[in-house]
């Protein structure tokens, strides 16, 4: 899914014939952005730097190397910056059809998902 973090109005979506990795996803979509614009992602985004250099991740701590509290402070400031993404993604799987197994035809599963994403928008715009 892709929206703005201003916003929090979902300005794409992009869906795949099985379970695929996010960035797999993100990649096989073909989107495009200008080189100036910052990408935010969670942990299943990380090493889109490489291709995007503006791209913002969480930092993954090892064994080897534990996090500091440098690196915790910028985690917890990208994650209240993903606070309004999660929501938008909260108030899409109200829908049932999200929630679970889609059990439908495969064909239209896009077009359910641009049209959940449209009234998600569309309430969200009128909510005072």
């Amino acid at each position: 899914m892709l929206m703005c973090a201003v916003t929090q109005r979902i300005l794409g979506t992009a869906t795949s014939a099985g379970a695929i990795h996010d960035l797999k996803l993100f990649r096989q979509s073909g989107v495009r952005f200008p080189h100036d614009t910052a990408l935010i992602g969670d942990a299943g985004y990380q090493g889109l730097w490489r291709s995007h250099g503006h791209a913002i991740t969480t930092h993954k701590a090892t064994r080897a190397s534990p996090l500091s509290a440098e690196q915790r402070q910028e985690n917890r400031e990208l994650s209240y910056t993903r606070q309004g993404i999660e929501h938008a993604i909260r108030r899409m799987k109200v829908f049932r059809v999200l929630k679970g197994v889609y059990r439908h035809r495969r064909r239209r599963f896009a077009l359910r998902v641009q049209l959940i994403a449209a009234l998600c928008n569309l309430t969200r715009a009128c909510q005072p």
